[in-house]
């Protein structure tokens, strides 16, 4: 099985749920000089706890970022400080995780939940494309390897299966979630935009489910362990090449009708 070894890894929204198991996990794989830029908003808050004390036990392999996706500001400073601390390396691995979910039909949402929606799920990931993006283009060059792969440069948007329009009609009848649904599918048309427009550099873009997992966003009702869900993320980032460039998959690897 491939192994992940990208060694500069950037995770937005990594204080809770997928983000923080993602964090959790790759600490425990080693690598030489490995550095995880573990952002969300409020890094020395209460709701970061748990993130806190993980980066207090490895503190030369996490650095805890302040990143805001809805806010460009933050987004340039994150950039700028990440920079700073990667020097003359790139960024080899960019995953755009943070997220929010309404779940309404189309009745019962208002205006504000589809902007809210839209504003973390695809504007943010936007902002965050935008920013980093000269970091993963030092990467590519530097990198003298064929191909691409998330070893190199890449860029994973955790999208959801809730997305699919192929699965819509049976997924309605127990998720509405219209807000959540139509900003996902809009990230999965931002993901094969980015992999038209970046195919030149050699940085790979994919959507990638995560599963219905247990999480504050996912619920206890859910059908997979976080853990679950992140050892299957982690082996299917590992193993993605060109050939994944502007797809669409699941944490098994599955390619998903879009």
């Amino acid at each position: 099985m491939a192994t992940l070894k990208a060694r500069n890894i950037l995770i937005t929204g990594a204080n809770r749920g997928l983000g923080l198991e993602l964090v959790r996990q790759l600490v425990e794989i080693p690598y030489p000089n490995r550095q995880i830029f573990a952002c969300c908003r409020d890094p020395d808050g209460p709701k970061s706890k748990v993130l806190q004390e993980l980066a207090k036990k490895h503190p030369s392999v996490i650095k805890m970022i302040r990143l805001d996706v809805t806010d460009s500001g933050s987004i340039k400073e994150a950039a700028e400080r990440v920079s700073s601390l990667l020097g003359k390396g790139g960024l080899n691995l960019l995953v755009n995780n943070s997220g929010v979910a309404a779940n309404g039909t189309i009745q019962s949402s208002s205006a504000d939940d589809m902007l809210s929606n839209f504003n973390t799920n695809v504007v943010g990931s936007f902002r965050v494309i935008k920013e980093f993006l000269p970091c993963l283009r030092i990467s590519a060059k530097a990198s003298g390897e064929q191909g691409m792969s998330c070893n190199k440069a890449a860029v994973i948007n955790m999208s959801s299966i809730a997305a699919s329009m192929t699965h819509a009609p049976q997924i309605y009848a127990f998720l509405p979630a219209v807000s959540y649904k139509v900003s996902k599918a809009g990230l999965n048309m931002l993901t094969i935009c980015a992999a038209y427009e970046f195919k030149p550099d050699e940085i790979l873009f994919t959507a990638l489910h995560p599963g219905w997992a247990r999480t504050d966003m996912g619920g206890q009702n859910a059908t997979l362990d976080v853990k679950e869900s992140i050892e299957g993320v982690i082996r299917v980032m590992s193993g993605l090449t060109e050939e994944q460039h502007g797809a669409y998959v699941d944490y098994t690897g599955k390619t998903l009708p879009w």
